[in-house]
């Protein structure tokens, strides 16, 4: 049996898609870790409903590094 070039395609979406998911999962695991145990004091949730612009970015700043981190531990 020959595999195709839409099979092989086929075959790297989809583990393209099951990196992209363990990466989230990773992610969001990391983040929470980060928020319960570094900044325990910090709710950044409440800041940023506040409007305090500071920990909004601070928040997206640690989401891009968490982003960097976990992509280049799947590569």
């Amino acid at each position: 049996m020959e595999i195709t070039s839409i099979d092989q395609n086929i075959i790297f979406m989809l583990l393209n898609l099951g990196y992209a998911v363990i990466s989230l999962f990773i992610s969001i695991i990391a983040l929470v870790a980060i928020d319960k145990f570094i900044f325990k004091n910090i709710d950044f949730i409440e800041e940023i409903k506040k409007g305090n612009i500071a920990v909004a970015i601070f928040q997206s700043v640690i989401l891009l590094f968490i982003g960097f981190v976990v992509s280049a531990a799947m590569t």
